[in-house]
C-alpha cells in the first residue's frame, strides 16, 4: 500500500474496498480457522480488563465474541475513519458494552497507563509517523499490558500477482514499513518482550472475477485501470491448475 494519508483516507472512507478484500479471504482461504478467529484466539484477555482497538475497521473480528466483550471492564473500538467506525457500530449493534471513537493512533486521547490491552491489526504500515504511534501505544498501555498487532509478510498475494501482471503495470509497491520481516525490530524500540506468531494460509480461487475485484480494490493497482479487464482475466485463467488459481499468503 502507498503510505500517503490522503490515499489511505480515500481507501477507507467507507467499508466497500475493505469488504471486497475480506470476502476473498472468507471464500478462498485454505486455512478454515479464519484469520480473524485465529487472531482473537491468541488474545489473553482477563475479566475486568480495559481494551482499546485502533484501526478496528468493520469490527467483524468481534462478532460472536460475547464472553470476551462481556467480561471486559471497558472495550473501545476506534478507527481514524468515521465511515469505518459507523460500519463497526452497525455490525456490532447488539453489543451495548462496546464504545466507539474516531482516533488517530499518533495522538491517542487517553491518559498514561489506561489500558491493559491495546490492539492495532493490519494498519501500522499505513501510519505516517510509526515511531510516534508506537510511543503513544506504549504511553497508554499499563506496565504489564500487552500490545497485539497483526501485519502481512512481503512474500504473499501482492508479490505473486505483481509477478503475473507486471507487463500490465502491476508493480509490487506494497508498503513495507511494518511487515513480518521487520516488525519485531521496530517493536523492540518500545517493548521489552516480543513474540511473533505466523498464520499459515493460502488462497485457492475458483472464480477469477473475485480476484480481479480484489485487485481493483487496492489503491496501488490504479495503473491497471486502463487495461481491459478481459485481458487481465485471461492471464489469470492461464495460471489456473484444474480450475484453481493457487495464491500464497504470508
Amino acid at each position: 500500500m502507498i503510505n500517503n494519508t490522503s490515499t489511505v483516507k480515500k481507501q477507507y472512507e467507507n467499508s466497500n474496498n475493505l469488504n471486497t478484500r475480506i470476502s476473498i479471504h472468507d471464500k478462498y482461504s485454505t486455512n478454515k480457522i479464519g484469520f480473524g478467529r485465529w487472531i482473537v484466539s491468541n488474545y489473553k484477555i482477563e475479566p475486568g480488563m480495559k481494551i482499546l482497538e485502533l484501526g478496528c475497521g468493520t469490527g467483524s473480528m468481534w462478532k460472536g465474541q460475547n464472553s470476551i466483550i462481556n467480561s471486559c471492564h471497558i472495550i473501545i473500538l476506534s478507527d481514524f475513519s468515521e465511515g469505518m467506525v459507523q460500519s463497526a457500530k452497525e455490525n456490532l449493534v447488539e453489543y451495548e458494552k462496546i464504545r466507539y471513537g474516531v482516533i488517530d493512533i499518533q495522538k491517542i486521547p487517553y491518559d498514561d497507563k489506561t489500558f491493559d490491552v491495546v490492539i492495532a491489526n493490519m494498519m501500522l504500515y499505513h501510519v505516517p509517523d510509526l515511531n510516534k504511534a508506537l510511543a503513544e501505544v506504549r504511553r497508554v498501555l499499563r506496565d504489564n499490558g500487552t500490545f497485539y498487532c497483526a501485519t502481512y509478510g512481503e512474500n504473499g498475494i501482492i508479490k505473486y500477482l505483481s509477478e503475473l501482471l507486471l507487463p500490465y503495470g502491476l508493480y509490487d509497491n506494497q508498503n513495507k514499513n511494518f511487515t513480518l520481516q521487520n516488525g519485531d525490530k521496530i517493536l523492540s524500540r518500545y517493548f521489552e518482550r516480543i513474540r511473533k506468531l505466523e498464520y499459515e494460509d493460502s488462497l485457492a480461487v475458483t472464480d477469477i472475477n473475485d480476484i480481479i475485484d480484489y485487485i481493483y480494490s487496492l489503491s496501488d493497482m490504479t495503473e491497471l485501470s486502463a487495461e481491459p479487464r478481459e485481458e487481465i482475466k485471461e492471464i489469470l485463467l492461464e495460471n489456473m491448475t484444474n480450475g484453481v488459481l493457487n495464491i500464497p499468503k504470508e
